[in-house]
């Protein structure tokens, strides 16, 4: 059948998902509304604000708290669907829950948290895909780039990390399908990324490009294994990652969100993938500063594969260059794609979402069950006995790191364990040196470390100080050690297997 040239630019828009912010200025917000009128475009994907967007790291912007968030992007929603003439596919990053962009509503626990349940207990990650669905779709959202399929197989790793998993292929691999099945379930969207794996990198793809030396079989062996799962559970859609592998790119360090090789020939037809294929966000600087001619860009992610551009910054430009090199079948192929998404979340036949509440109750009550299940002994010489007869003896003392002593941990022992409790806030707060002299007249200490960061970046943010009074208190003391927050920050503490308990 003869498409007329307008037809075919209206299937082109279909392709591009701009970045839009929630706490933007209504000038831009009209320039979404023309963008949306005027090149029928496919979606859009929503960020908290400009200075949150992954690539705001050299302007440093500060990130501005906004209680209405909620309020505001379900208003700006409504307000773009009705712009559109096709209905807009709504996608939005929401690995741990709504929460990871718009503060105020329903966070669950980040991927490594779920990656410390034990696999008998994959009914809890479910759950939680579940229930994170059920809030995207409250606010009126159909997709969610999330999980992660990448394996955490680099401990280095600037921007994998706690968003992973974990390091075992298998519970990757199931944990991520139990997520997609719980989304799924409600009528949500899912993606697995990035794709082919962006777990053994130790550069962060926001801010360079990350290259994987692995090759073909060494990925098929390992990086792979969660996304081919993901395909025989039909994966709704597949993010490609900015990260080279020049083993399947004849050598080249090529991106491979603009690699044909790694998405026509390794997922498409090797691992035969026929659904919807993303880019990751077209604005990161390991691709976005490539090419000086506008639509240039757009085009190359277009020709090597991806059906949606998410982040597409020039979306004029970009429409003209597809229209001038792509042929007709191909733009059908991926403008076909897209329909059938938006046809399983139901926004072609109009029934949209925006319908209804937040549930925080459940978020509160599955978070504890989660905590109850996930919790890790690490060193474990069943030290219950120590803690008790120390504190009978006026030998136990608590000391909390990087919280006060009113931390919820501490006040919950202290109607079993009343005893002397110290603590190490900041550098500006507290005394270290007075620290340690307050500890010699005890022999048994229970540590509480409140790791200060998520991200791996100058050590947790641990400082000297405290790594040091730790790796003495464990050479002299009985120390019992409680770690919240990023287990890989245990690698850093020396003596550590000198804990009693850990």
């Amino acid at each position: 059948m003869k498409m007329t040239a307008e037809a075919l630019k209206q299937r082109v828009g279909q392709f591009f998902f701009p970045a839009v912010f929630i706490n933007d200025t209504e000038e831009n917000i009209q320039e979404t509304e023309r963008l949306i009128k005027e090149h029928n475009i496919g979606g859009l994907t929503f960020f908290h604000s400009r200075a949150s967007a992954a690539t705001n790291y050299e302007s440093k912007k500060k990130v501005v708290f906004n209680d209405d968030s909620y309020e505001k992007i379900k208003a700006l929603i409504i307000r773009y669907q009705k712009a559109a003439t096709t209905p807009l596919l709504i996608s939005i990053d929401a690995e741990w829950g709504l929460a990871m962009r718009i503060e105020k509503t329903p966070q669950y626990p980040y991927a490594i948290t779920l990656g410390a349940l034990p696999s008998t207990k994959s009914d809890l990650v479910y759950e939680v895909g579940k229930q994170i669905g059920l809030d995207l779709k409250a606010a009126g959202i159909h997709y969610n780039l999330s999980p992660l399929a990448d394996i955490n197989n680099n401990p280095n790793n600037p921007v994998i990390g706690y968003r992973s998993f974990g390091e075992n292929k298998e519970k990757v691999a199931h944990f991520a399908v139990e997520y997609l099945n719980g989304m799924s379930e409600v009528g949500v969207l899912g993606c697995l990324k990035h794709f082919p794996g962006h777990g053994n990198t130790n550069v962060d793809s926001h801010l360079g490009l990350p290259v994987l030396k692995e090759t073909l079989e060494e990925l098929l062996e390992n990086e792979l294994y969660p996304f081919i799962k993901g395909i025989e559970n039909n994966v709704d859609s597949i993010m490609i990652g900015h990260l080279a592998v020049p083993s399947l790119n004849d050598g080249k360090d090529t991106s491979a969100t603009l690699s044909k090789p790694i998405i026509q020939d390794l997922l498409r037809n090797k691992l035969g993938y026929d659904g919807l294929v993303i880019s990751d966000a077209l604005n990161m600087h390991s691709v976005s500063k490539l090419y000086e001619t506008k639509g240039q860009l757009e085009w190359e992610a277009f020709n090597a594969g991806n059906d949606i551009l998410c982040f597409a910054e020039n979306v004029p430009e970009g429409i003209e260059a597809i229209l001038k090199n792509a042929s007709p079948d191909r733009i059908f192929e991926s403008y076909e794609r897209i329909r059938k998404a938006k046809e399983k979340v139901g926004t072609l036949s109009n029934s949209t979402f925006a319908s209804g509440e937040l549930n925080f109750g459940k978020a509160a009550s599955l978070n504890s069950e989660i905590a109850e299940n996930c919790i890790t002994k690490i060193i474990d010489n069943s030290n219950t006995d120590l803690v008790f007869e120390a504190q009978k003896n006026n030998q136990l003392a608590k000391l909390s790191l990087y919280k006060n002593t009113e931390n919820t941990f501490f006040k919950t022992l202290n109607s079993k364990l009343p005893s002397p409790e110290f603590s190490f806030e900041n550098e500006e707060e507290s005394d270290i040196s007075e620290i340690k002299k307050e500890l010699q007249n005890f022999e048994t200490i229970l540590i509480s470390l409140f790791v200060p960061k998520a991200k791996p970046a100058n050590n947790f943010e641990i400082s000297d100080n405290v790594f040091n009074l730790l790796s003495e208190l464990l050479q002299t003391k009985n120390c019992i050690v409680f770690v919240f927050g990023n287990p890989y920050a245990l690698p850093l503490i020396q003596n550590l297997k000198k804990a009693s308990g850990l």
